[in-house]
């Protein structure tokens, strides 16, 4: 199985030296969970998005800095592409930006959350039979780092996990479309780089907290790949 990887975002001066770019975190993430998957890479942010979509491969939609809701013509461009990508029933992956992205594109709503930032790692109710066989405590539980929500799901949507904080954690459409607010390609110690490095300006309590839920709670991103590799096949 092909993973085609639409890189919104390079993070230029966030990623530590230990992360080689935002890319390697995805292709480390789902070779370490299965043998059979390979790469391509689409520098969605500089306008390069695939022409042809095949019905065997993944396209993964990753995070991103900006808004999914931002006029930028970059943006813009990769709605209408998710658009028809979904009326041809692609295999689509949205994470952070790229959920957001994905049911902006098909009927729902993205607003920045008036309750602050999300950071840390957070655990969500799961409500789906399939998914809980892959998460113990019948939990999502997923390192965060966002302000913008989705706040209203496309008409054909189905949230698989929700938490107080976000309503719609995790988001499936159909049989071919499944979507995360959270970041199961970081790892604890990047989460830790960005809270000590870059988090001018945010809530004091906040940062404290996703400190201590880091430090208490597990990150559960190979769960969250076996899981996307799994509901394709």
């Amino acid at each position: 199985m092909k993973i085609n990887i639409l890189l919104c975002d390079t993070f230029p001066g966030l990623l530590p030296e230990y992360i080689p770019s935002y890319t390697s975190m995805f292709t480390k993430l789902f070779s370490s969970v299965s043998e059979d998957v390979t790469f391509d890479e689409f520098r969605t942010f500089e306008g390069e998005l695939p022409e042809k979509l095949s019905p065997e491969d993944i396209y993964l939609i990753t995070g991103c800095n900006q808004s999914a809701y931002a006029q930028l013509p970059w943006i813009e461009n990769l709605l209408e592409w998710i658009k028809r990508a979904a009326r041809q029933h692609t295999k689509l992956v949205g994470i952070c930006f790229g959920h957001q992205a994905i049911c902006l594109a098909l009927g729902g709503d993205v607003k920045r959350y008036p309750g602050g930032w999300g950071m840390g790692i957070r655990e969500s109710e799961i409500d789906d039979d399939d998914m809980k066989r892959f998460f113990p405590n019948e939990k999502l539980s997923l390192l965060y780092n966002h302000h913008d929500q989705v706040t209203a799901l496309p008409h054909d949507a189905v949230c698989l996990a929700s938490s107080e904080f976000c309503h719609y954690d995790a988001v499936r459409i159909g049989n071919h479309i499944l979507t995360f607010q959270g970041h199961p390609e970081y790892v604890p110690e990047y989460e830790q780089h960005l809270l000590e490095y870059h988090s001018e300006g945010e809530d004091p309590q906040v940062i404290d907290a996703a400190w201590r839920s880091i430090e208490q709670k597990k990150h559960l991103g190979k769960e969250v790949a076996r899981f996307i590799l799994h509901f394709f096949k």
